[in-house]
């Protein structure tokens, strides 16, 4: 059994910040699924924003994160974020990540929704610097231990103790890969860190570590999730067999690039104004409802305008990816299509990532805590985690810290090793697949009444097999993955009307007053 202060489960932003602000006072525990180096935060191309220019305001980018979230936003939790966005800057740049600068200054680049240059970035791979600036940050802390290949099971809560205790998190079990054996981590306080839900659908530009664990396992626990229903579709993955869940960051439009139709015809000014600076709801349903009319497996993003020196400065990881792939994007445009990245909704938390469950906090993608809306403003995700990772950490510091309690081990005391694991890999493909063609970017009642029947089906017969034979990692997972299906569909079927994400051709009108979807177990 392991014992710790604060144990964080998932190794992100949002996690690694957490650690370095209690890691003063407290030992921390993190578990990362597979390398530390694997997170949604390792793959972000475009930046952080934050009000750091002389022309920008708090007011504007508030009013650009109520717009593109379709003023389903949370107005004070809005506001939390984005007016400690220059210390959260102030505070990675402290941190060593090696931000931009243009005549010593920070170098601000324009992504779609936003009204000004407010993306601090690192090329086109900021989200890689500042992984890989905090994680050698926290590897050098003595009072941060990170433990890599832990999967976790379930949280431990009340009733996993054994005798009477409060309504309380107590920490996590997980299965560590190495020994294939499920270990007992018992913490007076636990941080959700676990990142989204995209593998739940079939395109996605999220690793294989975003299964929902965090979401699935607060849920089991009693806690309230919210708006489940907005899974944003990043209009631009690149489309290519050999190219996996690779995107081309919003940064491309913002800096002038177009889409084409595969006959070069220009397409975004007929659907929205601002054309490809919309926001990505709306670009990613032109690109969807062009491919359907056309009968076209992609789109075409071209910035050859820019030149070959311009591309090459800006956007050098996306360059040398598509080199790779024989593209050359400073003289052809890039094969394009849309793709699941990010979950707006998630764990209801608290100005400070407080959950429902005393003990248990929410940071990072796997929150819930009203900025995003109906639908994520491009670069607000990383700000986010920042933001709340101080936030978490100090509540933490500020809480009572009950004495550690030791739980009851996990017990296989009746189970088995299983026989066929072909039973995961099916289920898991039929899940995703109709997450895909149910539950998509265009919605219908029909459609979500198919997908709920057959995910309650799917249900059934993982938890049969999760009973009776030894936990892996692809059975944790799709046990997760088909438990944030039930909880996107219900989101979805509850949901009246067509808002930011959300868009059924049974509710195509946005109804009033705007409110966000919130599920009680």
């Amino acid at each position: 059994m392991h014992h710790c202060d604060v144990l964080i489960i998932g190794g992100g932003l949002a996690g690694l910040a957490t650690a370095l602000h209690l890691a003063e006072r407290f030992q921390v525990t993190m578990l990362a699924k597979r390398e530390l180096e694997v997170s949604s935060s390792q793959w972000a191309q475009g930046g952080i924003a934050a009000v750091l220019g002389s022309k920008d305001s708090f007011d504007a980018h508030v009013h650009d994160t109520l717009v593109a979230g379709a003023m389903l936003n949370d107005l004070p939790a809005t506001r939390f974020v984005i007016e400690h966005g220059p210390q959260a800057i102030s505070w990675l740049r402290e941190q060593g990540v090696p931000f931009d600068t243009e005549g010593g200054d920070l170098h601000l680049t324009r992504e779609g929704g936003h009204s000004q240059r407010r993306i601090a970035h690192v090329a086109d791979a900021t989200g890689a610097a500042i992984q890989r600036t905090l994680l050698a940050r926290a590897r050098e802390h003595p009072r941060i231990t990170l433990l890599e290949n832990h999967v976790a099971v379930d949280l431990i809560t009340d009733r996993h103790m054994n005798f009477a205790s409060d309504r309380r998190c107590w920490g996590a079990y997980a299965l560590n890969m190495a020994s294939s054996r499920v270990e007992t981590f018992a913490a007076t306080h636990t941080v959700l860190a676990t990142g989204g839900a995209g593998k739940v659908y079939r395109y996605t530009t999220n690793p294989d570590t975003a299964s929902g664990d965090g979401l699935a396992m607060a849920w089991r626990a009693g806690c309230r999730v919210a708006n489940m229903e907005f899974i944003q579709f990043h209009p631009t993955c690149l489309y290519h067999p050999k190219a996996k869940s690779f995107l081309i960051s919003e940064a491309v439009r913002g800096e002038g690039g177009v889409l084409r139709l595969p006959d070069g015809t220009r397409f975004m000014p007929a659907h929205d104004e601002r054309a490809e600076l919309a926001p990505r709801d709306v670009v990613a349903r032109a690109i969807d409802f062009e491919m359907k009319k056309h009968g076209v497996d992609c789109v075409y993003l071209d910035i050859t305008l820019k030149g070959e020196a311009f591309i090459r400065q800006h956007f050098p990881t996306i360059y040398q990816r598509c080199m790779d792939l024989g593209i050359d994007m400073a003289r052809e445009p890039i094969p394009v299509v849309p793709a699941v990245h990010f979950t707006c909704g998630g764990v209801l938390t608290d100005l400070s990532g407080r959950t429902d469950l005393p003990g248990l906090y929410a940071v990072g993608e796997v929150a819930y805590t009203g900025l995003h809306g109906a639908n994520r403003l491009a670069s607000n995700s990383l700000l986010e985690c920042a933001v709340f990772g101080t936030a978490a950490a100090q509540a933490i510091g500020a809480a009572a810290q009950p004495p550690v309690l030791a739980p009851r081990p996990w017990d296989e005391s009746r189970v088995s090793d299983a026989d066929e694991l072909v039973v995961i890999s099916h289920n898991w493909d039929e899940l995703r697949r109709l997450m895909w063609n149910y539950v998509g970017i265009v919605r219908t009642d029909k459609r979500l009444e198919r997908a709920a029947h057959r995910i309650a089906l799917l249900q059934s017969e993982v938890q049969e097999f999760y009973a009776n034979f030894r936990v892996n990692r692809d059975l944790l997972e799709l046990r997760n993955l088909l438990q944030v299906a039930e909880l996107i569909v219900r989101s979805a079927q509850l949901r009246h009307e067509s808002r930011g994400l959300h868009y059924s051709l049974d509710w195509p009108q946005t109804a009033a007053p705007a409110a966000p979807t919130i599920l009680v177990p």
